[in-house]
C-alpha cells in the first residue's frame, strides 16, 4: 500500500501533480523506512493510487532521479538511491557563478567543517584508512611536478579524511566541494611564488597525515586550520574573494 503525502506535503507542494507525486513517493519511502536499493512501487501504482496519468508520475520520478533520490534504470523498477555528492556540487557551483556566494564564503565553510573531520578522523580511523590518507600526501611530492596530478591527490586526501570521520553526513559535504575545488586550486598553486612556498602545502598534507595516523586528534586539528589559512592565504593574493 501507497503511503499518500500527508496535508502538510501537499501544501508544501504547492498543489502542482508533479510535486503532489514527488510528496508521495518521499513519504513512501520515509514512512515505510526504505534504505538505499529497496525497491519501489511502480509508475501504474502511484498513477492509480494518486489519480494522476503515468506521464506525470513518470515527470516526478525523473525529477526525483534527477535529484539523484531514486535510481530509474531501463526496465526494472524504480529503487531509492544512495545519498549522492554531485546534486549538492552543482547546487555549490551554481551559487558561486550567480553571485549568491563566494569562493571565500564556501572557504570559511570548509575550515570549520575540515577541522572536526581532522580531529575525528584521528579517533577513529583504522590502520587501512590512515595509510590511504599517507598515500595520497605522499602522493603529492611524488608527482610534484605534475601539478594536475597534484590537485587529484589533494581533493581525494581531504575525502579520505571525511570518510575516516566515520560521519556520512561529512563525506558528503566535503565531496561536494570538488566541483569549486577544481577550478580554484590551480589558481592558489600557480599563485605561489616558487617550488618552495607549493612545497610548504604539501609539507603540510604530510603533517596532517601523521598527526590523523598518531592518533592525535588536537594536532591534527590544528594542522588543518593552519592548512586552511594558508590556501586562503593564496587565494587572496590571486585576487579570488
Amino acid at each position: 500500500m501507497l503511503t499518500a503525502p500527508s496535508r502538510t506535503n501537499q501544501a508544501a507542494a504547492g498543489g502542482g501533480l508533479v510535486e503532489r507525486v514527488m510528496a508521495a513517493l518521499h513519504a513512501h519511502i520515509r514512512d515505510n523506512r526504505l534504505s538505499p536499493g529497496h525497491v519501489l512501487p511502480g509508475e501504474n501504482a502511484f498513477a492509480l493510487e494518486l489519480g494522476v496519468s503515468r506521464a506525470v508520475v513518470r515527470e516526478a520520478f525523473s525529477s526525483m532521479a534527477a535529484l539523484k533520490l531514486i535510481d530509474v534504470g531501463n526496465g526494472r523498477r524504480p529503487r531509492v538511491a544512495k545519498i549522492d555528492q554531485s546534486t549538492l556540487a552543482l547546487m555549490l557551483d551554481h551559487a558561486v557563478h550567480t553571485d549568491q556566494t563566494t569562493v571565500q564564503q564556501i572557504y570559511d565553510v570548509r575550515r570549520t567543517i575540515e577541522l572536526r573531520t581532522a580531529a575525528l578522523a584521528a579517533l577513529r580511523r583504522d590502520e587501512r584508512e590512515a595509510a590511504a590518507i599517507a598515500a595520497h600526501a605522499a602522493g603529492m611530492r611524488a608527482d610534484f611536478y605534475r601539478s594536475d596530478v597534484v590537485m587529484e591527490h589533494d581533493i581525494v586526501f581531504h575525502e579520505a579524511i571525511a570518510t575516516a570521520s566515520r560521519n556520512p553526513m561529512f563525506a558528503l559535504i566535503v565531496g561536494s566541494f570538488h566541483t569549486i575545488t577544481r577550478q580554484t586550486w590551480p589558481i592558489g598553486w600557480t599563485s605561489r611564488a616558487t617550488d618552495a612556498e607549493r612545497m610548504e602545502s604539501v609539507e603540510g598534507h604530510e603533517a596532517i597525515a601523521r598527526a590523523i595516523s598518531a592518533g592525535n586528534h588536537r594536532a591534527a586539528e590544528r594542522l588543518m586550520a593552519d592548512h586552511f589559512d594558508f590556501s586562503v592565504k593564496a587565494l587572496v593574493a590571486a585576487g579570488i574573494n
